[in-house]
């Protein structure tokens, strides 16, 4: 029976001895796993009883049962390099096989296709042409293809407008030029477009010109001044070197002064005028159409003019000559009431609006801020769209409201139809944006876009949508024309300077793949040299009820067995599953010095047990030789 025993002993000394040398030949292999003996008795025992006080028959290996605990995880150079850290086993196709494994030194076959050193593939859920992924498992792949150009479909501007900027636009209506004795004696109404009550005015019927204008530049929204001009058709060098000549001028029922003794033509008279002492009285030689030269006299306050002229034989005059009015009234103005319909409301309501520092995108001074990006056509063709805002006069009495008109342009070529109409941004009293031509959501529509190339010229790229066709926010799906949509929902109005916040678009050209990134969550990143990136998959990862349950099949990998229970498979740090470290490997938990003693521990056990022989040898021995 001892030689038994200790036959047994030496067994699983000798399994002992296997278990660590393997674990100590491993010391170094990625994702490798400890194992370590588990030994039992053995005592010879009845169906129905024991014996009284039985002797062991030995030992026997019960199990070997591996660690799977952490190992430490160390950095390396390979971006495809995954070191699980905490629970879960990579998914591994091994030709239709699935392995399970925590080595992850993966790398790129000839197909794209993630692989490990035996070639088998790594497997996760893939992603679309647009990087979402799926939720389907497959074989993870790399592909190496240039990245297709997208066109931009959306734009959103964030910034902030200087509430206390200018408006810079100017509107006038030029009312005239309107002779005084058109409007002498008129009363009318006129009317405010910022909600400011309506202004009487009167003007009185023995106004000269200048009287007139000195009423109508006290209205709000007006500018007058006024001109007397007299032309003196008859007056000709001829008639002033016929006889004795003589001339009067009155301005306002007062006379001018004036030296006549030397005067022998037009000219002297004219010099004469101009170098009295009123400084508001010019005159000057002039051609009255026909060729013949006349005397033009011109009050520029719009005094009453009053002239006589006589040869002595024959006398001209006295002629009045009333000035003429010329009124300009700002955009704030609306309109002109006049119960009587007079000649003012008539002149008003058919002056046209002159526009000065009208907004021009070549010329700065003409908008208030101005930012631009880049946008992409479907050819992945880059393009600049500059958007200019400028400030408008707040509408109604201006009280809790700001407007301001927002222009488009791109290349150069005005768009979205703001060469003519420009958008308007409604702000309420707290700068927030209320509205772009009365949508909530700040967005702008632009249909109308035709991408050029350098020349001007079509450049084959998709255009506008085709007549009748409506475009819908947001653009669905894969687009199928130029237009695209400006978002300025996140748009403010305070007294700060102008700042773009953000401005984000989802365009790009084509580009080639530059490096792969992988996350904390195992999704696979591609880098283009466009500067984009996309995803590309999802490592999957495993657990099982009983880890222990698993069968170790050599590469560092194990299969399910029945005692393992079925996988539990999910994305990377979800559930208990643990997260990834990427550019490194989980090494291998063997404690060498541990496993230095256990091999001490195994030899010493396996000289004891080869004793226990030995000495039962020798008594045996000692038995036969008995005679």
């Amino acid at each position: 029976m001892a030689f038994n025993t200790g036959l047994s002993g030496l067994r699983a000394a000798s399994v002992d001895l296997d278990v660590t040398g393997n674990n100590i030949a491993n010391a170094s292999t990625v994702g490798f796993k400890s194992s370590s003996v588990q030994f039992g008795d053995l005592y010879a025992s009845g169906f129905l009883s024991a014996g009284t006080n039985p002797i062991g028959d030995g030992v026997r290996v019960q199990d070997v049962k591996q660690s799977f605990g952490q190992g430490n995880i160390s950095f390396t150079d390979n971006g495809l390099d995954m070191a699980i850290s905490g629970d879960g086993f990579f998914i591994l196709n091994n030709g239709g096989e699935i392995r399970y494994s925590r080595a992850g030194q993966f790398g790129i076959d000839k197909n794209g296709y993630v692989t490990n050193n035996q070639n088998m593939r790594v497997q996760g859920y893939t992603a679309d042409g647009d990087g979402n992924l799926s939720g389907i498992r497959s074989d993870l792949q790399i592909e190496t293809d240039n990245l297709a150009p997208r066109r931009t479909t959306n734009l959103t501007t964030d910034l902030n407008l200087d509430s206390r900027e200018p408006v810079l636009e100017n509107r006038v209506r030029d009312i005239g030029p309107l002779s005084v004795a058109g409007i002498q004696g008129e009363s009318f109404s006129v009317q405010y477009t910022d909600g400011s009550p309506d202004y009487a005015v009167t003007i009185d019927p023995a106004a000269s010109a200048r009287e007139a204008a000195q009423t109508l530049n006290g209205v709000p929204g007006f500018n007058a001044s006024a001109t007397t001009t007299a032309q003196l058709n008859g007056l000709t060098d001829a008639f002033i070197t016929g006889g004795t000549f003589s001339f009067n001028l009155n301005i306002n029922g007062s006379p001018l002064t004036l030296d006549t003794s030397s005067i022998s033509s037009l000219q002297d008279l004219a010099d004469a005028i101009n170098n009295s002492s009123e400084t508001a009285i010019s005159a000057s030689v002039v051609d009255d159409g026909s060729g013949t030269d006349v005397l033009r006299v011109i009050h520029n306050q719009g005094e009453t003019l009053d002239y006589t002229y006589s040869d002595g034989t024959t006398t001209v005059g006295p002629t009045q000559v009333l000035g003429d009015v010329n009124v300009t009234a700002d955009r704030m103005v609306a309109s002109v009431d006049d119960p009587a319909d007079g000649s003012f409301e008539t002149a008003f309501n058919g002056s046209p609006i002159r526009i000065t520092n009208e907004f021009n995108p070549l010329d700065q001074r003409t908008y208030n801020h101005a930012t631009s990006a880049t946008i992409y056509d479907s050819l992945g063709n880059s393009h600049e769209i500059t958007q200019f805002f400028v400030k408008e006069p707040a509408p109604g009495s201006g009280v809790g409201i700001s407007e301001w008109s927002v222009y488009l342009q791109i290349d150069g070529e005005m768009i979205a139809g703001t060469d003519t109409t420009p958008y308007t941004a409604r702000f309420d009293q707290d700068g927030n944006l209320q509205s772009v031509n009365g949508d909530p959501a700040g967005e702008i529509v632009v249909s109308d876009w035709i991408p050029k190339d350098q020349n001007g010229q079509p450049n084959g790229a998709d255009g506008p949508p085709g007549p009748g066709t409506q475009v819908v926010t947001p653009i669905p799906e894969p687009p199928t024309s130029s237009a695209f949509v400006v978002n300025l929902g996140g748009t403010t109005q305070y007294g700060a300077a102008f700042g773009v916040n953000d401005q984000q678009q989802n365009g790009y050209t084509t580009g080639r793949l530059s490096g792969l990134d992988v996350s904390d969550q195992g999704v696979l990143f591609a880098r283009y040299t466009n500067g984009q990136s996309k995803a590309l998959g999802q490592v999957a990862l495993a657990a099982f009820n009983n880890t222990n349950g698993l069968s170790p099949v050599g590469e560092t990998t194990w299969v399910e067995t029945f005692e393992s229970g079925q996988p539990i498979i999910g994305a990377p740090d979800t559930g208990t599953l643990g997260s990834i470290t990427a550019s490194s490997v989980e090494e291998s938990n063997v404690d060498l010095s541990a496993e230095l003693v256990s091999l001490i521990i195994a030899q010493r056990n396996y000289q004891a047990n080869a004793k226990t022989i030995e000495t039962s040898d020798a008594v045996t021995q000692t038995i036969i030789n008995l005679r």
